[in-house]
């Protein structure tokens, strides 16, 4: 298959289910009669990690890294995949096939080095939540009569070596999965795992956090797939989240760019690299129910007019950091260039950017681990102002009714308003929580 083919596979989709959707015996039974509506089509299925399992994973980890005891977390996650299996297999060799892959995360945080790279421990323990989630749903759908190739994500994945936020080796990927997926589709389902990949070395990789997605459209775009579709707990991509604010309206269509500026900005929904590879070979995105798979969902795609509603992107958990320049000199382009090189060097994303001619003021994910490298490489050419446990409000096509709604009853920080977008970061803390 030519790489840069625009045909797409005849009737192969591509499928993602989250950890919200597998979390419990009831829902993989759920998708699997999701899956079953469409038998005869080629599909390939990916699967996160079940429910909570990648926060339960991180705290393991965490305890590795601190070089403390980690048995008794560990049984409380084998615990809780355990009762899942038993409710769902039957087979012995299947349940042997479970705690095998149990056995493998012991055995890796057992051996874990709490001196060698962190990043790197990391993604060798994270990755089990999707390879035990995977193991789970391939014995279970297996059983049910299902033909099912189960296929390890790190044999065609294949990523650069920056641990927990590992880039994708387009050309080598494809070939890879061109090569060991595409003989299989034909003949029966094929589930794989999300997030996870391995450098040339098989070595475990990360792709970020909620990296599912992005697999899922790797993989499509890899294979020319026809479509791609999340299934969700919410019935498509909505202008707002409905725990925060009331009556959130729900977009039916979509178009690439708009989906990836609100990607960009924290919703949510999509991970914000799930757009550009659909998008560069015209592939659309459903964002649809799983537990009302039969609602139409959202559709994202090149298509032309779609609705504009005002819509509120909330990011918790922020940091807002101010350079000044020394000795009152300005912040010129060249110390505009030293700052931005740091932020590239970290992989920090801006959520926000303000600046003056003495200061700039950026909001950035509080990721403590982060923020203390970008200001210990900075602290000699800047003085540095920081505030930690902020919110993010962004609102795009945003009206003034909008903007007294986000405004109301809050210490504001930094304000800031282009031709289409309203921000504000904000201490939740002070006034009326919202």
């Amino acid at each position: 298959m030519d790489v840069n083919s625009s045909i797409k596979q005849a009737s192969m989709k591509v499928f993602k289910f989250g950890g919200a959707s597998i979390k419990s015996p009831e829902s993989i039974r759920n998708m699997a009669s999701i899956i079953r509506q469409y038998t005869g089509e080629q599909l390939v299925v990916v699967v996160s990690a079940m429910g909570k399992t990648t926060n339960h994973l991180e705290s393991l980890f965490a305890l590795v890294k601190n070089k403390k005891e980690g048995q008794e977390k560990f049984r409380e996650i084998a615990s809780y995949h355990l009762e899942i299996s038993g409710q769902l297999i039957r087979e012995k060799e299947n349940r042997d096939e479970v705690n095998s892959i149990l056995g493998q995360l012991e055995n890796s945080f057992q051996k874990a080095d709490p001196n060698e790279n962190p990043d790197k421990m990391y993604d060798q323990i994270i990755s089990y939540g999707e390879l035990i989630s995977s193991t789970i749903i391939g014995c279970y759908l297996s059983e049910t009569g299902m033909a099912v190739r189960w296929a390890d994500a790190r044999k065609f994945i294949r990523t650069d070596p920056a641990y927990r936020e590992a880039k994708i080796n387009w050309p080598v990927t494809c070939k890879l999965i061109q090569d060991q997926l595409g003989p299989e589709i034909s003949s029966r389902l094929v589930l794989t795992q999300g997030f996870i990949g391995s450098t040339e070395n098989e070595n475990t990789t990360t792709l970020g956090r909620e990296g599912s997605d992005f697999t899922a459209a790797i993989i499509a775009n890899c294979l020319n797939a026809e479509s791609v579709t999340i299934w969700k707990d919410v019935p498509g991509i909505l202008n707002a989240d409905p725990k925060r604010f009331p009556d959130p309206k729900l977009y039916d269509h979509l178009s690439f760019q708009e989906a990836a500026e609100m990607t960009y900005y924290g919703a949510s929904v999509i991970h914000p690299k799930t757009i550009k590879p659909l998008a560069n070979k015209n592939i659309p995105l459903f964002v649809k129910s799983f537990e009302r798979p039969d609602l139409p969902g959202t559709r994202i795609d090149q298509g032309g007019p779609h609705p504009v509603y005002p819509t509120f992107v909330v990011k918790d958990s922020q940091c807002l950091v101010s350079f000044l320049a020394k000795d009152l000199a300005f912040i010129n382009e060249n110390s505009l260039s030293i700052i931005f090189h740091v932020l590239d060097m970290l992989n920090i994303k801006i959520n926000m950017m303000q600046n003056s001619a003495v200061s700039l003021t950026i909001c950035v994910d509080n990721n403590s681990r982060k923020v203390i490298k970008m200001i210990d490489a900075l602290k000699n050419d800047f003085s540095i102002r920081f505030n930690e446990d902020l919110r993010l409000i962004t609102v795009k096509n945003y009206s003034p009714a909008s903007i007294i709604q986000v405004m109301k009853d809050k210490k504001i920080l930094v304000e800031q308003r282009t031709r289409n977008t309203f921000q504000i970061v904000f201490d939740p803390g002070s006034g009326k929580p919202s």
